[in-house]
């Protein structure tokens, strides 16, 4: 019976969006967590008629024909890109962006990688890092004499020193779009690697080209709505027991059918 097949595939695809929701709600507390959504399609169909057969000598012709679908199949788990919050920090080194834009850092292996989480850090030679330690690019170091830091809404980052009146200017920080931002590759803490989905990084100053600008002294929140995740949630559920009724109602015509004598 074709119903048993179906209503799992159907148990499935509701399985895999309670795991996107889930994932979701841990990262309710993420800086810079974009929500995903997981798309579903149908799958393939077995022609028992094929519309627009003959169906008589005369030429008639079946209008709409016999095709019975066999069930659904996870098409994608993309990301929802949209602008979280702003949350007011105490951190100097804590920006966020206000727009369109990725931070470029270096990971360990020497290529490039993406991350919107800009609570920043310095390492003990006054380099700035994330949170994990990889360099921001492009470099910039801030001199143990440093009595403060300002970044202005185009990245420009100053530096304030005990025996200078003027500021004086360490570096500016770059901002990186890309052409389609959902096919950029997730790998974990906050970070993404370009693909050829997403097309090449086009990396240029905050503010202009249609990038975002920084925001000093503010983190970005992740962008999950709780109540959206709640009620997809609840709707994911019933949609599993609905399936799985599925396979209890079609067991139980399968025991009628070996019952008949």
């Amino acid at each position: 019976m074709r119903a048993l097949n179906i209503a799992a595939t159907g148990m499935d695809a509701q399985q895999m969006r309670v795991e996107v929701i889930s994932n979701n709600l841990a990262n309710m507390s993420t800086t810079g967590y974009n929500a995903r959504r997981a798309d579903f399609a149908d799958l393939h169909y077995q022609q028992i008629v094929r519309a627009g057969a003959l169906s008589a000598a005369d030429g008639s012709q079946v209008p709409a024909g016999v095709q019975l679908g066999l069930g659904v199949r996870a098409a994608s788990v993309s990301m929802i890109v949209e602008q979280g919050s702003l949350l007011q920090s105490s951190g100097d080194l804590d920006i966020a962006i206000e727009g369109n834009g990725y931070l470029e850092i270096t990971l360990p292996s020497g290529i490039s990688a993406y991350t919107r989480d800009g609570a920043l850090q310095r390492t003990g030679e006054g380099l700035i890092v994330t949170a994990d330690g990889f360099p921001v690019v492009p470099d910039i170091t801030i001199p143990d004499e440093t009595r403060a830091i300002t970044i202005n809404a185009d990245g420009e980052v100053y530096a304030y020193f005990t025996d200078q009146v003027e500021a004086q200017l360490l570096g500016q920080f770059s901002l990186a779009t890309f052409t389609n931002e959902k096919g950029l590759e997730a790998i974990g803490s906050n970070n993404y690697l370009q693909t050829a989905a997403s097309g090449e990084p086009q990396v240029g100053d905050p503010g202009t080209d249609g990038r975002g600008t920084l925001r000093q002294g503010y983190l970005e929140t992740s962008s999950v709505d709780a109540v959206r995740e709640i009620t997809d949630l609840i709707q994911a559920q019933r949609g599993y027991e609905l399936n799985a009724k599925v396979i209890s109602a079609a067991d139980q015509m399968l025991g009628a059918t070996t019952q008949i004598r």
